[in-house]
């Protein structure tokens, strides 16, 4: 494979060049993306609780949070690193393009689900992501670790212990069920198709096409059904520009910044981290009370990550 060019980015972390052959510097990049695998999980973790608190049609928030943040990055996309776009390629560019487009459906298939079967159920199975890329990954011919199937189930489990899971006979929760389950699916191709983007394109040139792609296929969304997308008070503004910075541009931004260096099995299991997260951020920041398996439930997930993890390491040894 192309190694990725090196170059600075307008993001955390974004376009950091690669590491030297050396086993140290190897270890300080994988620790470098640790940490900002953290500050990507504390970013997403506040989508859920800035969505609830803000008086919005879901789809319009999904869509104003990828426009402002394409607002954000055009100009230094176009301007600074607009060599890096052109460098993309013609493969890069449709994979680019091919993971906004399933970004989009990931959001354009969760949210409503949301409305049609229980909060905690659509957690739960929108959540199965790591899975479907485990699953994915052995299809396309890899054989991943046994630690890595036995993490993934116990981070999911992990999941469950905090969400719970309550499955419904009812004809439009069963289909509300069935758009949350896509929806982890299609979570995970995006992941997939990321990390593959990554091997030859930066953060920067990554992100700006694909957010512009999401946005794009995401306002057609809010048209066809009627969402609105303004008349909104200014709280709920601001509460979307923070969702854009925090969950968008730190949170997502920073996943795929990492997916490079982590793997898409490390990554997508560090997502499930962002369930207790965001159960947390809700008790200090809306009052709400976490319920009493949040932190056990934080436990078995960190739990199945850090196998997930021993199996990458073993792999690379």
């Amino acid at each position: 494979m192309t190694a990725p060019q090196s170059t600075s980015a307008a993001l955390p972390g974004a376009g950091v060049p690669a590491a030297a052959g050396t086993p140290d510097a190897a270890a300080a990049s994988r620790g470098t993306d640790f940490t900002l695998l953290a500050v990507a999980i504390a970013g997403v973790s506040m989508s859920a609780p800035l969505i609830a608190a803000t008086t919005a049609p879901a789809l319009a928030i999904a869509f104003w949070r990828n426009a402002m943040a394409v607002g954000v990055l055009s100009p230094v996309a176009l301007w600074r690193h607009r060599s890096e776009l052109r460098r993309m390629g013609r493969r890069a560019l449709t994979l680019s393009m091919g993971a906004g487009v399933v970004l989009a459906l990931h959001f354009g298939l969760w949210l409503p689900s949301l409305t049609m079967t229980s909060v905690a159920t659509s957690t739960a199975l929108v959540t199965t992501t790591p899975i479907w890329t485990t699953l994915i990954l052995r299809l396309r011919g890899h054989r991943p670790p046994g630690l890595v199937w036995a993490g993934t189930a116990l981070a999911v489990v992990g999941v469950l212990i905090l969400t719970g899971i309550d499955m419904s006979t009812d004809t439009r929760a069963l289909a509300g069920d069935a758009l949350a389950l896509a929806a982890g699916l299609a979570a995970a191709v995006y992941m997939l198709l990321g990390a593959e983007v990554r091997r030859t394109a930066t953060t920067t040139a990554y992100t700006f096409v694909c957010y512009s792609t999401t946005a794009v296929v995401l306002l057609g969304a809010c048209l066809v059904s009627g969402s609105a997308l303004g008349g909104y008070d200014g709280k709920s503004w601001l509460k979307i520009a923070a969702l854009t910075v925090v969950a968008q541009l730190l949170g997502h931004s920073l996943l795929n910044r990492v997916v490079r260096g982590l793997g898409p099995s490390t990554t997508s299991t560090a997502i499930l981290l962002e369930t207790p997260g965001a159960a947390l951020i809700a008790a200090l920041w809306l009052g709400q009370t976490p319920p009493a398996a949040a932190y056990p439930a934080l436990g078995v997930i960190l739990a199945g990550l850090a196998l997930v993890i021993l199996a990458d390491r073993r792999k690379r040894a």
